[in-house]
């Protein structure tokens, strides 16, 4: 089993920056990405970014596309999300998950709540 801890969200203005950071511990060795999805109030769970844990090979929504970076340290089994130019429509809780290739993404941690005031 997996366990996830996502950190580093915060209170930030338009234009701002901040890094998530999202601690893997547990049966790590299996797993084939790591990402990042986030929640705005009422609305669904959408995609924000993925990174294959082997090739660092990544992914991103449109929206975040050119703004955000996700990267990796697999000896620290840590995955962090830069993200730059925040908008306020990035205003979310986000949530860190992992995938064990041919599987879903689970588990998922508690997430971290990233606001942006305009």
């Amino acid at each position: 089993q997996v366990q996830l801890v996502e950190s580093g969200g915060g209170l930030v203005q338009a234009g701002g920056s901040l890094r998530l950071s999202c601690a893997a511990s547990g049966r790590t060795s299996g797993l084939y990405s790591m990402a990042w999805f986030r929640q705005a109030p009422g609305k669904e769970r959408e995609f924000v970014a993925l990174i294959v844990r082997s090739s660092g090979g990544t992914n991103y929504a449109d929206s975040v596309k050119g703004r955000f970076t996700i990267s990796r340290d697999n000896a620290k089994d840590m995955v962090y999300l830069q993200m730059d130019s925040l908008k306020p429509e990035d205003t979310a809780v986000y949530y860190c998950t992992v995938r064990t290739l041919g599987k879903n993404y689970d588990p998922w941690g508690r997430g971290t709540q990233v606001t942006v005031s305009s």
